[in-house]
């Protein structure tokens, strides 16, 4: 009898520990399975300048595993567009991964005047912290001035700051934007005399070793070689002729034609900086990034890493060479090897179906002006000094001094409103006053104040955009829209920064872990990509997102 009581004691003893057993084995495969839903990387790409037809213009001649494999394997938002004026570099990254525009963020340009210190800011200057890498002022960067978070700055809180976050860009603000402001590092290229990857103290107190390394491997120096095209030009039909009126080029060299020999053309060309305008920069930033991703351990383990990534020559040889030139078709074909090495670097590296890419633009470009108006379409260039002399006379009749404005830049007129309190005027009648002088000149298409700004909700149209880049602490008192394709610009390549869809749609492709393939013609908006990216990760929305999750592409 005792026996058998004992055997049923253990019997049921057994069954319990099976039981608590199989629900731990129950939590624990949930919660890995939770873990592995997560992509292991995310990299974010932004490729400075891209229009959205350099995907449909340059198809024929890109291979299959870069912008193509993303659209075959991903999903592409064929019609993606910035929703806010101003379309600059500074705020189009910082929208990128913010997840809002300028009205939030606060990176109402690459530049602009600050109404408290009264001179111009950079988007990314800060005069508090020291230059990493290099003795120049050129690492004096921080992303202070951005008023908002990142989704890389989610993930590190969600993470508990074990998920790394890394820029990597040309540009300063190309690498710090997007990385945000708890990023372990952001690395900017500066050229010159020293074609060395840098940073500022803001992340770091002295570069890594491996970016030492790198530096010193003569990378840099390996690029300064002959640029020529990749295949015969002649098949090049997809852009203009080689040589004509609408290029800028390089400093030594007579013509804007191929072939460019950079190492002899490098002197009068700042050094190393003439990398920047070249495919090559595109190709050494991808060497870093990779680079970065070995030495950094990205993509080790369950924990998310986000790396961002900004290809900046396609800018540059864009406003040298304009959008129609055979350099920016070979700089993207060239690019398109870059980003078929990268995905495979990725593939070996992290695992294919274990990282997570999208990429995007932070702008697109006009075509030259001069050449829209050989083709008959209305184009032009902006008069300023003309326009200037033409205020100023208005500014002494109606008011008797010209100081009633303290500045003028970004298609925004500053009132200097202690002067106008002095003077006993009202603020508001001073706006409108002005607003109408302005339209009144030639090439001015619309004109508002900042009260119609901040009293006014526009939900359509250029108003809307304007409105969206509209910072009420930042932005200046009257803001001026110019005719469509009139630039205040030189008289060769391509420039940015209107409302217009030139400027505005720009490529948007998602793929790897975690997307659906497919494509869509629904309007999509720069600032749903970081609620995008927050919601496959299961984080908390960058703090000032304002667009909206793309669940369709979520798979």
């Amino acid at each position: 009898m005792k026996k058998s009581l004992v055997l049923i004691v253990f019997s049921l003893l057994l069954m319990c520990c099976n039981a608590q057993n199989t629900a731990v084995d129950s939590v624990d495969k949930s919660e890995i399975l939770e873990t592995n839903a997560r992509p292991k990387l995310v990299v974010g790409i932004v490729v400075d300048q891209m229009r959205y037809d350099y995907l449909t213009r340059f198809d024929a001649k890109f291979g299959d595993g870069g912008f193509k494999r993303m659209m075959s394997e991903g999903f592409n938002c064929k019609n993606n567009h910035f929703n806010y004026i101003p379309t600059y570099t500074g705020p189009g990254h910082a929208s990128v991964y913010t997840g809002t525009t300028p009205k939030y963020h606060g990176i109402i340009g690459n530049n602009w005047y600050d109404k408290d210190t009264k001179e111009m800011v950079y988007c990314a200057g800060d005069d508090s912290v020291a230059s990493i890498g290099t003795e120049d002022k050129a690492g004096k960067m921080s992303p202070r001035r951005m008023q908002t978070t990142t989704f890389g700055d989610e993930n590190r809180l969600f993470t508990q700051m074990q998920g790394k976050t890394i820029g990597i860009s040309l540009k300063d603000r190309g690498a710090i934007l997007p990385a945000g402001h708890a990023a372990n590092a952001a690395y900017w290229f500066h050229g010159r005399d020293e074609g060395s990857w840098i940073s500022s103290s803001f992340y770091m107190t002295d570069l890594p070793q491996w970016v030492k390394d790198f530096n010193t491997s003569e990378a840099a120096e390996s690029y300064l070689k002959e640029w020529n095209t990749v295949y015969d030009i002649m098949t090049y039909t997809e852009s203009g002729p080689d040589e004509n009126t609408f290029e800028g080029g390089f400093r030594g060299k007579e013509k804007a034609t191929f072939p460019y020999d950079l190492k002899a053309l490098s002197a009068d060309n700042r050094g190393f900086d003439i990398l920047k305008a070249t495919p090559y920069g595109n190709s050494l930033t991808a060497d870093f990034a990779m680079a970065a991703i070995k030495a950094e351990n990205l993509g080790q383990d369950a924990i998310t890493d986000v790396l961002t990534v900004s290809f900046s020559s396609t800018d540059y040889v864009g406003h040298n060479f304009g959008v129609n030139s055979k350099e920016i078709e070979d700089t993207y074909i060239r690019l398109d090897k870059d980003l078929e090495r990268f995905f495979k670097y990725l593939d070996t590296t992290v695992g294919k179906g274990e990282y997570t890419v999208f990429l995007t633009a932070d702008h697109g470009a006009v075509d030259v002006p001069n050449y829209l108006t050989s083709v008959k379409i209305p184009a032009g260039y902006l008069d300023n000094r003309a326009r200037k002399e033409k205020f100023n006379l208005f500014l002494k009749a109606t008011y008797g001094t010209e100081e009633i404005v303290e500045n003028i830049s970004n298609d925004q007129i500053f009132l200097n409103r202690e002067k106008v309190k002095a003077l006993g005027l009202n603020l508001i009648d001073v706006q409108n006053e002005i607003a109408l002088e302005q339209l009144s000149y030639e090439s001015v298409s619309k004109v508002y104040t900042a009260t119609t700004m901040s009293t006014t909700s526009f939900s359509t149209g250029i108003e809307a955009l304007l409105q969206n880049g509209f910072s009420q602490k930042r932005s200046g008192d009257i803001i001026l829209v110019n005719d469509s394709a009139f630039i205040s610009y030189g008289k060769t390549g391509s420039t940015h920064g209107s409302g217009l869809n030139y400027d505005t749609h720009v490529p948007l492709l998602f793929f790897g872990k975690g997307i659906k393939h497919g494509e869509t013609y629904d309007k999509t908006v720069i600032p749903d990509i970081a609620p995008t990216i927050s919601a496959l990760l299961g984080i908390s929305f960058p703090n000032g997102a304002t667009g909206s999750v793309l669940g369709f592409v979520i798979d």
